[in-house]
């Protein structure tokens, strides 16, 4: 599913037009990129978490020469189902 897919679901499902259903996703987006760049961490009951964590600087290799390279410490995002969505993907087997 891609964003148009995304939008079009949110406006039959919520009774919306298709520019109010995507004026909230992007809101929705919006508001969980600012609350992740100041390291909150956003908990949607039933749904699953957002929170960033730091990856320590470590060494790597380039695939293609096999020379080593150092890869830079940074943050990263990380999604842990809840137990509502983890159930239903399960379900669906």
């Amino acid at each position: 599913m891609n964003k148009a897919e995304l939008i079009d679901a949110i406006a039959s499902g919520a009774k919306l037009t298709k520019a109010d259903a995507a004026r909230a996703l992007d809101a929705t987006i919006d508001a969980i990129s600012k609350a992740l760049k100041k390291g909150e961490r956003i908990g949607l009951v039933g749904f699953g978490s957002f929170s960033v964590t730091k990856r320590s600087a470590r060494t790597g290799r380039n695939p293609q020469t096999g020379k080593e390279i150092k890869i830079p410490a940074k943050k990263v995002v990380k999604f842990k189902a809840g137990a509502e969505l983890a159930g239903a993907v399960n379900k669906g087997k």
